[in-house]
């Protein structure tokens, strides 16, 4: 990732930002400057994300790069936030717990690093409501 790219996405990253078109009532993530379904017509605005959801489906990943082979198996999964986006993410609780309907919540967290001694990337993983 570039610096540049990381600083542009910071805002989306760090407060789950999204768009929400006031024309047809349909959320997005990440940031959209022109709503799907209307086109032109759209009136777009940016949106914070309550960062409320349910799992959609997953998947377990046993295998990583070498830079991250202590974090894994790890659960990728699509949520669906409650304002009806969708997003692929990380789920940070032990996989034999993630089952899809599960409800979830936004946390932020490491997302990775340049090598040893370069910039650490936070953002937003999601974890399992607590039942």
């Amino acid at each position: 990732m570039t610096v540049p790219r990381f600083w542009r996405e910071q805002q989306s990253r760090y407060n789950l930002v999204g768009s929400h078109c006031r024309t047809c009532g349909s959320y997005y993530y990440p940031i959209r400057n022109l709503c799907p379904d209307c086109r032109r017509d759209g009136d777009m605005e940016q949106y914070k994300f309550k960062g409320n959801g349910k799992i959609v489906t997953y998947t377990i990943t046993h295998t990583t790069s070498d830079d991250f082979s202590d974090l894994v198996p790890y659960v990728l999964a699509i949520v669906e936030l409650d304002e009806g986006a969708k997003l692929t993410t990380q789920i940070v609780d032990e996989p034999e717990k993630v089952a899809t309907g599960k409800r979830v919540h936004a946390v932020f967290r490491r997302l990775g690093s340049d090598g040893d001694s370069g910039m650490i990337y936070y953002g937003t993983k999601f974890e399992l409501d607590k039942e």
